[in-house]
């Protein structure tokens, strides 16, 4: 194994100046390792430790009272060190799983007893592809059963191509960071429409998180907000937020999580729509499982 690199997320967040309403969510971060308890995918581009004991400090800092741990692949598909993490919350902690697609029913209701509300798969470059759309929409039917939503994070240019097919699944589709659109091509932009047709199917959730991963500009990701805050102001009631702590295989500038925070100001300019976004939404999504 190669040296380790240092860990990715900003060392010393700024606290935000936002105040975020009591209840209110973090809906995509990660836990990563201690590495020494909870073996590592060998071909995994992430090493570095990101324990619990950090994510539950740094969202004592912001403010955020309730979280979804969204496992990593550099766990490959033992969900432990998640299942951990959610045991030392009591239940204020979700988590979403990746598994494989044989998983049997018995296991979908452990982990939903464990805290699990959902199962992501990954159809990026970077990283391992544990699963074929087809196998994906097999195991949607067995997802309804125990009332669990389907993560699916993609590359832009597939959103045309498998969109249409995903939002038909019996289950909540739920899209991971806006879809990683280029937010320097516009709203115009193929990806971004693909992406709109499927929120307009009714069947489709969006994370309007990773700002950071889709500019071309930079912090404060001004080029970035405008696909969120347009998300927000176009389906209000199915988007969710999340900080994607500790940022793993980010490219550019670490973000500062307290001015992630910040930003949500310009996605959710009115106290009605910030409690919207940050509190009722998630509460539906994953407390309610998906209904309403």
């Amino acid at each position: 194994m190669k040296d380790e690199p240092e860990a990715t997320y900003h060392p010393h967040p700024s606290r935000p100046k936002l105040k975020l309403p009591p209840g209110a969510w973090d809906t995509h971060c990660h836990v990563f390792g201690p590495k020494a308890i909870y073996p590592v995918d060998p071909n995994s581009p992430v090493r570095a430790d990101a324990p619990k004991e950090k994510l539950f400090a740094l969202h004592e800092m912001l403010g955020i009272e309730r979280c979804v741990i969204v496992h990593s692949a550099l766990h490959g598909l033992d969900n432990r060190v998640v299942e951990d993490a959610l045991a030392g919350k009591g239940g204020a902690y979700l988590g979403v799983a990746l598994l494989a697609p044989s998983v049997a029913p018995a296991e979908l209701k452990r982990l939903d007893r464990a805290g699990f509300r959902g199962v992501r798969y990954n159809f990026m470059q970077h990283l391992k592809k544990e699963a074929t759309i087809d196998e994906v929409m097999d195991l949607a039917p067995r997802l309804a059963d125990v009332g669990w939503h389907l993560q699916v994070h993609m590359e832009r240019g597939m959103i045309a191509q498998v969109g249409p097919r995903l939002v038909k699944a019996p289950v909540p589709i739920v899209i991971d960071h806006i879809g990683r659109i280029d937010a320097g091509e516009g709203f115009d932009q193929v990806p971004f429409s693909a992406l709109m047709r499927m929120m307009e199917s009714g069947n489709a959730w969006c994370k309007v998180s990773g700002c950071d991963r889709i500019t071309r500009a930079g912090p404060p990701y001004a080029d970035a907000v405008p696909f969120a805050a347009r998300l927000m102001a176009e389906f209000p009631d199915r988007v969710v937020w999340g900080t994607d702590w500790p940022h793993p295989n980010h490219q550019g500038p670490v973000p500062d999580d307290g001015e992630l925070v910040d930003l949500i100001g310009a996605v959710a300019p009115t106290s009605a729509a910030l409690s919207r976004l940050m509190v009722d939404n998630p509460r539906r999504l994953y407390d309610e499982r998906g209904q309403g």
